[in-house]
Order: structure tokens, then sequence, then C-alpha cells
């Protein structure tokens, strides 16, 4: 590992300034050079923290050129960080390709954690967090898009998405045609901002919501959608195992291995299972 220069990749705020952190702009202060997804955008946030550390651009048409330069840099000796617009560089944003010369290059890299609009809006979504698909922004013609949204129908976890405001309302549509308009939802929008949305409803619920209210179609939107729910709510269908299980353990340990199994829903498992139990007792 190269003990000098090192690559620090800084989190921002995607709204509300205060969610900066003393260790990001401690770091900022500290390295040599910031690079910035768009210094304009970024001159406004370094400013207004009374950062005055040279910038340059790095983006994804100059991605090439920029990371060849910067990892010169870095093994000079000298410390870059990292910024994006707004949030967790790389989560969508530019710099896949610099971290990743930085490990060819054997030149550490320290995540600066703070903001990110993925995890915010899986905190507030209420649906199930234990695991998710993070797809990010969907392509922009409608074929490319429901072709995707085809594939990832039957993903059990958690799907989180990206979208823009000039898309929002096709991109629900397309939802609704590809998951059911009784799929699970949580829309939310301008997270940390004045005007922030946070609205748990149904895909059809949303689209009427959203061309209800037209401010709903503008700013920074992630969409957090519900993972596809096996049809085997069928009480049942696995009452030959239960049965068999029902033989050498308890009614709570015969539902917990079935459910482990076959991944249906245990306390739907254990009521059968109680009355199996009943049965066989009866018999």
């Amino acid at each position: 590992m190269n003990p000098q220069g090192k690559l620090f990749i800084v989190a921002t705020p995607i709204g509300n300034l205060s969610d900066m952190t003393p260790r990001a702009i401690d770091c900022l202060n500290r390295v040599d050079v910031i690079a910035c997804e768009d210094t304009r955008t970024s001159a406004k946030l370094l400013n207004h923290f009374n950062i005055t550390t040279k910038t340059i651009a790095y983006h994804d048409h100059n991605a090439d050129s920029q990371t060849a330069k910067l990892i010169e840099l870095l093994t000079q000796g000298k410390q870059v960080a990292l910024i994006s617009d707004a949030g967790t560089p790389l989560v969508s944003d530019p710099g896949f390709r610099l971290v990743k010369a930085c490990h060819d290059a054997n030149i550490g890299v320290s995540p600066i954690v703070g903001a990110s609009a993925v995890i915010g809006a899986l905190s507030v979504a209420g649906l199930p967090s234990n695991r998710f698909y993070f797809v990010g922004f969907l392509p922009a013609k409608a074929t490319a898009r429901q072709g995707q949204l085809a594939q990832l129908k039957t993903i059990t976890a958690t799907l989180i998405f990206y979208e823009a405001p000039h898309r929002i309302l096709a991109c629900v549509s397309d939802m609704i045609a590809v998951f059911g308009a009784d799929r699970k939802v949580t829309f939310c929008r301008e997270i940390s901002k004045t005007f922030e949305t946070i609205y748990q409803t149904t895909l059809q619920q949303l689209k009427t919501f959203i061309e209800t209210d037209v401010n709903q179609q503008k700013g920074e939107m992630v969409l957090v959608v519900a993972g596809f729910e096996k049809p085997n709510d069928d009480e049942n269908i696995h009452d030959d195992l239960l049965r068999r299980v029902l033989q050498d353990l308890s009614v709570k340990q015969a539902s917990q291995l079935v459910a482990d199994i076959t991944g249906a829903k245990k306390n739907a498992l254990y009521q059968r299972a109680l009355q199996l139990s009943n049965t066989l007792l009866g018999e």
C-alpha cells in the first residue's frame, strides 16, 4: 500500500447542509485537491463551509483522462478527495474507474461516510430492509425500461429506484403494467429538503397522487418498491411436510423448519401446524 497518496470518497448533503459531517469538512480542507462531478455545483457547498481547496472536474465525460491525472498525483503522495453533486459518490454517480485504478495501483482508498438517498429512503420506506436490490436509474426509453422491469419482476428483495421528474409518471405506469397495480411502494421525494415527501401506497394510488399534485413531479425522487411475493400462500400446500416433521418436533420447531426449507411465511405455517397437530392428536 502506498504510504503517502490516498483517495477519500466523501459523502456530501443531499439537501439539508446541516447533514455535512465535521469529518467531511476537515477532510476537504486537508486534501491537496478535490475532484468534483461539477465544480460549479460543488463551489456552492465549498463556499458555504469556507473550504478553499483546489478543485478539478471529474465526471463521466472526462473520467478516462482525469483518472490518469489523479493517479499520477496520488502516486506523487498527494491527498485527493472525490465528491459528487450530492450524496455518496459512486452511487449512480461517477467514480468507479478512479477507485478501481487506485486499487490496481495499490493506492489507499478511504470512505468518509454521510448522506445517501438510497439508505435514507430505505430507512423510512416501511418495507423489508434485510434484503434490498438497488437498481438506480431505469433506461430512459420505454421499451428498454419495460424490459428491465420485467427482469426485476420476480426478485423478492425490496427494490430501490432513482427517477427523473420528467419520467416519473411514465416510470410508475410501466411499473403498474409489469409489477401490478397493487404492488406496495414508498415514494420519497426531496429527502431532507423543505418540501420532503414520504408516501407509502400502492403503485396505482401513487400514479393518481402524482397526477393530481404536479408538485410531486419535481425534485429528486427515490422509489422503494416491495419485492415479489411468492405465490405459496395456500395454507395446505406444505401439509405433507408439516405432518412429517410434526412426528419429531414441536409445532414451533416444525413451522420454523418448514419455513426455512420452503420460504413460506412462518406465522401461516405455525397456524396450520397447530391445526394439523390437533388433528393428529385426535386420531
